[in-house]
């Protein structure tokens, strides 16, 4: 595993850890128009972040197999990748701090829990993203190969900051502690290492497959 890639996976946990670390910074929570600003740009480096270092290199790796449907893995992963997450939504019972609605199955568990479980759905599936696109630049072995991969895994950082933030003040309210709160926010952000780990030897291990692992 290069030096990029440990630095990769770093900087995803990184950055939701210091994002967390806001709590102890603010008295109240972020206003709501700083939030909308911050979570707008995380959302338009995210999308950049996802076409160039993961779509159109999956399109790329599949034009030899695939020829003038190079574009199928990709399109079809997309869509499976959306309905992974619906699947882990309709499962997982979690509480969404913007719109102070419950999703998931009925769970007796606590409004933090909810709340911590919300962040850490869709935080799986980033690490994986980060964790095939390093996996992809170790089998091409290409130093453009290594930023790309490194360009997302800073996108996704972009991101995770304002989200630990988001994860962590509401928490402080919920559970009436500074200390507590931030250990949420640092834990929704742990599973992404982890996530993108598992990702990074699938990736190199069924390289075959890498087309659709990226999309």
């Amino acid at each position: 595993m290069s030096p990029l890639t440990i630095i990769g996976f770093t900087i995803i946990f990184l950055a939701t850890t210091a994002g967390s670390a806001l709590v102890y910074c603010f008295r109240g929570d972020i206003s709501k128009r700083t939030n909308s600003i911050l979570l707008g740009f995380a959302a338009g480096v995210m999308i950049a972040a996802s076409v160039w270092s993961l779509l159109l290199p999956s399109i790329g790796e599949a034009e030899a197999m695939f020829g003038n449907f190079a574009w199928l893995p990709a399109a079809t992963s997309f869509l499976l990748g959306g309905l992974f997450v619906m699947l882990l939504d309709h499962i997982i019972p979690h509480f969404h701090a913007g719109t102070n609605q419950e999703e998931g199955p009925h769970s007796s568990a606590r409004k933090s829990t909810k709340l911590f479980l919300a962040v850490t759905i869709h935080n799986i599936p980033e690490g994986l993203a980060v964790g095939f696109a390093f996996g992809a630049a170790a089998i091409s072995g290409e130093p453009s190969a290594y930023y790309a991969a490194l360009g997302l895994a800073i996108g996704m950082s972009i991101q995770n900051f304002p989200e630990g933030a988001a994860i962590a003040l509401p928490m402080r309210s919920a559970t009436r502690s500074k200390h507590r709160a931030f250990l949420y926010g640092m834990g929704s952000g742990a599973v992404e290492p982890i996530a993108a780990l598992l990702g990074f030897f699938l990736s190199t291990e069924l390289a075959t497959l890498q087309p659709w692992f990226l999309g």
